[in-house]
């Protein structure tokens, strides 16, 4: 269990993000069209994963533009904004933000939150995913994690950018 802070306030998660060298937990999110993805649709690609709790927030918001301006043009590089929203609502969100190098994925029929040790357990946000970026490599190896140790607060870019 990680405990991290939501307005100042102590609050707890599942668990722990994966560890760095570990193998990355194979995982089950759902796109716009609805289409289960896991590991296997992003092969030989490295992968960042920005977990957030919902792009219906401004700090998720702006994660998911930095990261589609930052990383989304990168060689080899899938970029994976992750959430509890429903498809539709992700999918409506890239619209109209013009969103193109990333993919809205859905936590709504999966353990991801579980297996990446992100699901908020306590406060009025339980069952949400904490703010995270894991990076994976090529052959599924995790690189580089991230908690966000205030929930309301942006993650490290330029960490996660040198990481990929």
């Amino acid at each position: 269990m990680a405990t991290i802070t939501f307005q100042g306030k102590a609050i707890h998660t599942n668990g722990e993000l994966p560890p760095v060298g570990s193998a990355a937990p194979d995982f089950l999110l759902v796109n716009s069209k609805l289409k289960n993805l896991n590991l296997a649709n992003f092969a030989g690609k490295k992968k960042l994963l920005n977990i957030v709790p919902s792009l219906d927030t401004p700090t998720c918001a702006a994660s998911a533009r930095k990261f589609n301006e930052k990383a989304g043009h990168m060689k080899n590089t899938s970029v994976l904004v992750v959430s509890a929203d429903l498809p539709f609502a992700q999918c409506r969100f890239c619209e109209t933000e013009d969103l193109q190098n990333v993919f809205a994925l859905s936590t709504f029929r999966s353990n991801f939150s579980e297996d990446y040790g992100v699901k908020l357990v306590d406060s009025i946000l339980a069952g949400l995913t904490a703010r995270a970026i894991v990076i994976i490599d090529e052959d599924n190896k995790i690189v580089y994690t991230e908690l966000v140790n205030e929930l309301a607060n942006e993650p490290n870019y330029d960490a996660a950018l040198a990481a990929l």
